[in-house]
């Protein structure tokens, strides 16, 4: 399901995000239903819409939605003639509308397109390279310091190409993704790398499994090949001629047991069966080895295993705690923990009356109120995290501003900052913003912002509004800053403020039942 949305927003033209929907998606509380994928698309800030629609009206639907055909969530892609859908058991199918309006129950979601064409997307998904620069110089020095002929030149290629492949077969097989190499992976409805590689015919209790081999004999052959060419080029065409059974049954095992042809799999097995043939089809065709000959491969075997276990491990284990952290999150998402966990006001008369700095919309679902000190380090944080959400959600949430901070204590140096600001937001709120993020934003010292922020003078009305702001905290034991409040309830100091964008829906939600019981 994962992987038809991350094709449905690449299409849509919003690859840069598919990273982050896919954390979004997987941590969601509801993952994997549909209400998963609208929210976690909500979050991104991408104009979507689950509707049921009825079947004649395919003719106006976009010319790509997800769908639900025969109970599973499908990718469509319309045609003239004919519609390609993508499904998560059979890859991609050809058929006619009236076929696919069949068994297709109305149910689609929709996004809007992307316009804005990201600088990221117009580069060709070529980053791996970089890590071949290495390889690559090394087999210059290599070519440079050694004798080549056409038949040594021929296994350094095949070599070269197998060991790039055996990292892609075993990127799959960790579960990093190559959008290109996922492209040739699923070239046909018959084809799936990921069904081959991961499936339970490789030994996954063992220290080495089936995977692992491709890299350990091409990485090795490599390492031999660039030390002394010749030789060892002559020792490796012999083994590929061996390892023709393993090649036999790995294709026996993709066509009448998995299914499912690996495209990879079979790239490896043709550079195989291409040196042996080579092999064994030359002048250099000999069963007798010295010991000369063989030692680069064995001692390159012996390096690359240990290292290979240990690297293996190594990746595993951070791979482990990602997904320990995404079963961390998905648990934190629940808003019945949410809920749990913030405590109500326990003085809340008086609170509307509060006149702080105030953003976003006013008629909002959650109304975030933060209290907070100039002289607080930490409110830095949490007036940006607030901003940002108003920023990015301004329809979906009502920022409020207040200040807990004694107007009587004249020894205090911050006091002008909040009377400052109060009266910039009284008499030119314009510059309201500016003026807080150079304070709390830019951190701009003392000093120099009472300088650029002077007023006039400060009014009584000022002075009489931070009096009420710290009363009212003193009245609630808020005695501490930053203080974030989301509908008169405490925001819960166990959740970082920013992670308020994940329970959105689920108070706009809470106040329409409301709204539902009192009508």
């Amino acid at each position: 399901m994962l992987k038809l949305v991350q094709k449905f927003l690449q299409i849509n033209r919003y690859s840069e995000i598919k990273n982050e929907f896919k954390d979004l998606f997987l941590s969601h509380p509801n993952y994997p239903s549909l209400f998963a994928i609208t929210d976690s698309l909500d979050l991104l800030s991408v104009e979507n819409a689950a509707v049921r629609v009825s079947k004649e009206q395919i003719v106006d639907l976009p010319s790509n939605f997800l769908a639900y055909f025969k109970d599973e969530l499908i990718l469509v892609e319309k045609a003239k003639n004919f519609v390609r859908i993508n499904t998560i058991k059979k890859g991609s199918l050809k058929m006619s509308y009236e076929k696919f309006l069949l068994d297709w129950n109305g149910v689609i979601v929709a996004i809007e397109p992307n316009n804005v064409i990201a600088r990221e997307n117009l580069k060709i998904e070529f980053g791996w390279l970089k890590y071949f620069l290495p390889l690559l110089l090394l087999v210059g020095l290599s070519v440079f310091y050694n004798v080549y002929n056409p038949f040594s030149l021929v296994f350094l290629t095949t070599s070269v190409l197998g060991f790039m492949v055996s990292v892609f077969i075993i990127q799959e097989k960790l579960g990093f993704k190559n959008s290109i190499i996922s492209k040739f992976c699923n070239l046909s409805s018959s084809s799936s790398c990921d069904s081959v590689i991961n499936s339970k015919e490789g030994s996954e209790n063992k220290w080495l499994n089936f995977s692992d081999l491709p890299l350990i004999f091409f990485g090795s052959s490599l390492i031999a090949i660039l030390v002394q060419p010749l030789e060892s080029a002559i020792f490796i065409g012999f083994l590929s001629l061996l390892a023709i059974p393993i090649i036999v049954s790995s294709i026996w095992i993709q066509k009448f047991e998995i299914q499912k042809w690996c495209v990879m799999c079979l790239a490896i097995s043709a550079l195989i069966f291409i040196q042996s043939v080579i092999w064994f089809a030359s002048d250099l065709f000999t069963l007798s080895f010295s010991f000369n000959d063989v030692f680069p491969f064995l001692f390159s075997v012996v390096l690359l295993i240990p290292i290979w276990t240990v690297l293996k491990g190594m990746i595993k284990n951070v791979l482990g705690s990602e997904n320990s952290l995404k079963e961390m999150k998905k648990f934190k998402r629940n808003y019945s923990l949410l809920n749990f966990l913030s405590k109500k006001v326990p003085y809340t008369n008086g609170f509307d009356d509060l006149r702080g700095l105030t953003f976003g919309n006013r008629n909002a679902a959650v109304k975030l109120s933060i209290i907070i000190s100039p002289s607080c380090e930490h409110c830095h944080k949490t007036f940006q995290e607030a901003f940002d959400l108003v920023l990015r959600f301004p329809d979906k949430i009502f920022l409020n501003i207040l200040f807990n901070i004694n107007p009587e204590n004249g020894e205090n140096p911050y006091k002008s900052v909040v009377e400052r600001l109060l009266t910039i937001n009284r008499v030119t709120p314009g510059k309201t913003v500016e003026a807080i993020s150079d304070w709390h934003i830019k951190k701009t010292g003392l000093k120099k912002w009472l300088k650029k922020w002077n007023v006039d003078s400060v009014s009584m009305m000022i002075t009489q509004e931070i009096q009420k702001q710290y009363e009212w905290c003193s009245k609630n034991n808020f005695n501490y800053t930053p203080v974030k409040i989301v509908n008169e309830r405490v925001f819960p100091n166990e959740y970082e403020l920013s992670e308020l964008k994940y329970f959105l829906n689920d108070f706009s939600e809470e106040i329409e039942v409301f709204e539902k019981k009192t009508a």
